[in-house]
């Protein structure tokens, strides 16, 4: 497997997911389940985009979603039942049609317990399912908002 790299240093501030590891998001013996990081990727996702001044629900409302076409991560250090996780995310810019981010998983004590590549793209589904397409211009409020999670939190408003 590729190994991930670190997020930039220095940069712009990450964008910030505080969680509590729960019973749900674990296995048998109370470690982090593998698919619970996902699910708080895609919700750091959603919440950095509502931030920088678009909701999710508004894009999908007019047909267009932003499907994962790539995802790596490597685990590190478990993380346990109780444990207070920081999802620090970095959006980097657009590589071609990809718009890829960069996460860590921040455990007690402030280790690293993973890290996370994950690259989406822009789809129209306006016309029905079977007939997506995939965009390769953003519309005009998204790559606005885009270039907000490309300079991160707390810049220009975001």
């Amino acid at each position: 497997m590729q190994s991930i790299p670190a997020l930039s240093e220095p940069g712009p501030r990450p964008w910030s997911l505080r969680r509590r590891v729960l019973p749900q998001h674990t296995d048998h013996a109370g470690v982090m389940w593998h698919g619970a990081y996902l699910a708080w990727l895609e919700e750091a996702r959603v919440e950095a985009l509502a931030a920088a001044g678009l909701a999710y629900s508004d894009l999908s409302a007019r047909g267009l979603e932003l499907p994962v076409v790539s995802l790596a991560i490597d685990y590190r250090q478990a993380l346990l039942h109780g444990d207070a996780v920081e999802l620090q995310s970095e959006v980097l810019p657009r590589q071609g049609v990809k718009l890829p981010w960069r996460s860590r998983f921040i455990g007690p004590a402030g280790v690293v317990a993973a890290e996370a590549r994950v690259e989406l793209v822009l789809v129209d589904l306006s016309a029905g399912a079977d007939q997506r397409r995939l965009l390769r211009r953003l519309p005009d409020d998204l790559a606005t908002a885009v270039e907000a999670l490309v300079r991160g939190p707390g810049r220009d408003g975001a």
